[in-house]
């Protein structure tokens, strides 16, 4: 199969002008043969950049509030006109998707980094929010649940996903290599840093493939109206996120090394095949488990606020 990180910007903070580019690059993949193409954490409507950079956690600052409705206002909800496009998109071109969306909750106040999974034949079958935002991401994102801990078949392969740092955390991992994984997705605000490492530790500790998606992200890329622009631009280097897009093969050997500043589409043509033989000398969810020694639960209820009865 032929798999592939669409490395680029997101509109940001439009959520409209950034489905049409999502749906420009999913047909770009499906010209160059791509089965499965990647997009970067919350790239639609867009990474929260400024909390970093503008003294994000001053309490009842009214600036940071303005920050937060306008982020607020352009994310998306699952069942939206938005990720209903895509997902048109998705079946009129054969391409899975994995794309990382700002979920907007029921309740309509918080946002949630959530990695969705789209499938040709059928539509949205998963959206993972992130376990634990990291550090200041807790600013303006919640906590996410165990639902989207799920794998899915396309073709001859099994994948999975996650987002950002919690691929970092050895039992969300170990939740997805337990259901037989072949392919792991990881998906990345953008940066070369973020991903030389753990790419490849994923690769080799799972066995399996990974594809790590990061997009990118400048200063001309944020709009005028945007409350804290001009404060998150000063001092700015040329780009916030540089990509960081990369493919590491089971044996933890790089096929695609990490990408820095360039908007294209990293892809590479894989043999999943390979990681049956990878998993001659370590399956850490099978042989190398010890069951009567560890016992793994996994929650997948979603978590919802409230449960109606009418």
């Amino acid at each position: 199969m032929r798999i592939a990180a669409a490395q680029t910007a997101p509109v940001w903070g439009d959520p409209e002008a950034t489905t049409e580019r999502i749906i420009q690059w999913i047909q770009r993949a499906a010209d160059d043969g791509v089965d499965l193409v990647a997009f970067g954490e919350t790239f639609l409507s867009g990474y929260p950049f400024w909390v970093a950079r503008t003294d994000g956690a001053r309490w009842d600052a009214d600036d940071q509030k303005a920050a937060y409705a306008f982020y607020l206002k352009a994310a998306v909800v699952i069942e939206g006109p938005e990720l209903q496009a895509v997902a048109n998109a998705v079946a009129e071109t054969g391409v899975f998707i994995y794309l990382g969306v700002t979920e907007r909750s029921a309740s309509r106040g918080t946002i949630y980094a959530t990695l969705v999974g789209i499938d040709p034949s059928n539509g949205i079958v998963s959206a993972h929010r992130k376990l634990m935002p990291t550090y200041e991401e807790r600013l303006v994102w919640g906590t996410g649940d165990g639902h989207g801990l799920q794998v899915h078949d396309l073709g001859r392969a099994r994948v999975g996903g996650l987002n950002c740092w919690e691929n970092w955390v050895p039992t969300a991992r170990h939740a997805l290599y337990a259901q037989g994984m072949d392919l792991h997705i990881a998906a990345w605000p953008g940066s070369v840093e973020l991903t030389e490492d753990i790419t490849r530790f994923i690769a080799k500790e799972g066995r399996c493939f990974v594809l790590s998606a990061g997009a990118l992200l400048r200063p001309e890329d944020i709009p005028s109206d945007f409350p804290l622009r001009e404060a998150a631009l000063v001092g700015s280097e040329p780009s916030f996120y540089n990509g960081g897009s990369a493919i590491a093969g089971p044996d933890g050997h790089w096929i695609q090394e990490p990408v820095a500043d360039e908007e294209r589409l990293v892809a590479a043509n894989i043999d999943v095949s390979v990681v049956r033989g990878e998993r001659q000398n370590f399956d850490p969810a099978g042989h190398y488990f010890r069951g009567d020694v560890f016992e793994v639960t996994v929650d997948r209820r979603r978590l919802d606020p409230a449960t109606f009865t009418d």
